[in-house]
C-alpha cells in the first residue's frame, strides 16, 4: 500500500496593535505555524500589518488584502490562517476578495 502525503500550502496573517505588539504577534504566528505544520499544512509566508485595531470589514487593510491575494495567486496557496477569530462579515468580505 502506497500512502501519499499531501501538504497544503498556507499563509498566516496577523495584525499588530497597541494591545498586541510585534513581538507578541510574531510569537503567536510562530505558534500557529507549528500547529499548521502539525495539521499537515506548509506555512509559506507570514503577513503582518500594523493597525490601531483590526479592520472591521476585512481584518487587514485593503492594500494588505491585495498583497495577500496576489501572493496566494502567484504561489498557488490553498489556505489562509488568521491569528484571530474573524467575524462572519469579515469572512464574507475576504472570501469575496
Amino acid at each position: 500500500m502506497k500512502t501519499e502525503i499531501y501538504e497544503e500550502k498556507a499563509v498566516l496573517v496577523s495584525v499588530i496593535t497597541q494591545a498586541q505588539n510585534e513581538e507578541k504577534a510574531r510569537e503567536y504566528l510562530d505558534e500557529l505555524a507549528f500547529l499548521a505544520e502539525t495539521a499537515g499544512a506548509s506555512p509559506e509566508k507570514l503577513f503582518f500589518q500594523r493597525l490601531e485595531y483590526p479592520n472591521p470589514k476585512t481584518y487587514v487593510g485593503p492594500g494588505k488584502l491585495i498583497e495577500i491575494r496576489t501572493f496566494i495567486e502567484e504561489n498557488e496557496i490553498g489556505l489562509v490562517i488568521f491569528d484571530d477569530e474573524l467575524s462572519p462579515k469579515q469572512l464574507r468580505n475576504i472570501e469575496a476578495e
